[in-house]
């Protein structure tokens, strides 16, 4: 029989439903348990998921200490909120579980640097749930980058990451509670286009961060107000900027931007790939030039398509990025490069806070 990762889902959040699919759909890993502060909870959750998506064996519903205690539990997926996440992390790498936990993964570098080390003591993994890092189109992406002739030297990021919440989320909904998730939509969705600007310049830090928070809002019973929406600057050496903008409050946009001195590409849904059976992006190398009277700007577009299909196929990211994760599980060798560019992602995001704070003042970051 084929070995698998046999996992645990820390929580029943609504994001861990679709990665209960792409568990599913991995062939390298199967679910054996969820937890909940309520069993009662966590077996409903099982019962629903199960009708639409069943394992085999039904999973187990238990608490948390349940779950971490369970010795037939190779890894954990924690999708709890921001401000719970480090004492379960801890706990579940100090069990011998590795961890996969979502973004943003801690209130700070300094606390998450404290989780990777437990990880890196007790020998298991930790990665971020960022899904995009596992899709075969990065791959694509980089070939055209490194190519050379198409993109040139990079010179310039942008993108913008929003979804116009209603106003059930903008009352209810733990993102707009400082005590759980204090960095907003700069948490929630300025976490992805750093780590875009991040993979562009192949895990470079920028030097420079600027952020101004444009407006704030919180849910009653939050201590203070959070971001809702936002804009930051990185700036990079060699002349290399990067600029976005991340919101609740404007509607659905995922774009990702590279311009260079040749020519520039752009992904028109870098986070959440478009329903269908590929991902793609276009490369523009357009030329000016003047015949006389005649100022000719020629449009010149190619598509670059990748066959990789969405919600949780068998081949879409969310299950490439359980599957690689149980491969590194089985192969009994952790990857430092997760726990690296997650660190990098926070202390980013930990610059751009510190700018908003100080009314968008560049803050420099250390090398």
């Amino acid at each position: 029989m084929q070995k698998v990762c046999r996992w645990g889902i820390l929580g029943a959040a609504t994001i861990a439903q679709k990665n209960w699919a792409a568990i599913r759909n991995s062939s390298t890993g199967t679910l054996v348990a969820v937890a909940s502060r309520d069993s009662s909870r966590a077996q409903a959750y099982i019962q629903r998921l199960q009708q639409e998506c069943p394992f085999p064996e039904i999973p187990l519903a238990c608490t948390y200490e349940e779950l971490l205690a369970h010795t037939e539990i190779d890894a954990v997926y924690i999708p709890l909120p921001t401000a719970l996440r480090a004492q379960w992390v801890i706990r579940a790498a100090q069990a011998g579980k590795h961890v996969l936990c979502e973004k943003p993964c801690a209130l700070n570098a300094g606390q998450l640097q404290e989780m990777v080390h437990v990880c890196q003591q007790h020998g298991v993994q930790f990665m971020d749930g960022v899904m995009f890092m596992h899709s075969q189109r990065l791959h694509a992406l980089r070939e055209v980058l490194d190519e050379g002739s198409q993109i040139g030297q990079i010179k310039r990021i942008a993108g913008q990451f929003s979804f116009r919440a209603p106003d059930q989320f903008l009352t209810n909904d733990i993102r707009m509670s400082s005590r759980l998730e204090p960095h907003g939509c700069l948490g929630d969705l300025g976490w992805y286009l750093i780590r875009f600007a991040i993979w562009v310049m192949e895990s470079k830090l920028p030097v420079q961060v600027s952020c101004r928070i444009l407006s704030q809002q919180s849910r009653s019973d939050s201590p203070h107000v959070v971001p809702t929406e936002a804009t930051f600057d990185l700036l990079f050496d060699g002349g290399v900027s990067a600029g976005f903008y991340c919101s609740f409050l404007t509607e659905n946009q995922q774009f990702a931007h590279v311009s260079g001195t040749h020519g520039n590409l752009l992904l028109d849904d870098f986070v959440l790939p478009y329903y269908g059976s590929k991902v793609d992006f276009r490369v523009t190398n357009d030329h000016f030039h003047v015949e006389g009277t005649r100022f000719n700007m020629e449009n010149h577009v190619h598509r670059i398509s990748v066959h990789e299909y969405s919600n949780n196929a068998p081949n879409a990211q969310e299950t490439n990025l359980f599957r690689n994760f149980s491969e590194i599980v089985l192969s009994g060798k952790v990857d430092p490069y997760w726990p690296e560019i997650s660190l990098k992602t926070q202390v980013v995001l930990d610059a751009c806070l510190e700018s908003a704070r100080q009314h968008a003042e560049l803050v420099t970051i250390s090398q």
